[in-house]
């Protein structure tokens, strides 16, 4: 599961340098899989936009997408499909 770090405002990532110390990437948008624990539920969403470090992989949500996710998880909405768990034993 990706880290995530602050919210940023539309057009404040062109050409952003990683924000991870010691990390020489840039960030570049990418649509990825999103995967939170909420409500004892664990949620995949897909096709989330946001910028990805090209090194280290560290995810960056604009504060429109991140109030975008907060409001999918309130709804009670049906999955468009469901994936097997599997536990690390």
């Amino acid at each position: 599961m990706a880290q995530v770090g602050h919210p940023y405002t539309e057009g404040e990532i062109a050409n952003m340098k990683c924000s991870i110390n010691g990390c020489s990437g840039e960030y570049e948008e990418r649509r990825i899989f999103h995967v939170v624990k909420h409500e004892g539920r664990i949620i995949v969403i897909d096709q989330v936009p946001a910028e990805v470090c090209t090194v280290c992989d560290d995810v960056l949500f604009s504060a429109d997408t991140v109030r975008r996710i907060e409001a999918l998880l309130t709804q009670d909405l049906q999955p468009a499909s469901t994936v097997p768990l599997y536990e690390f034993a």
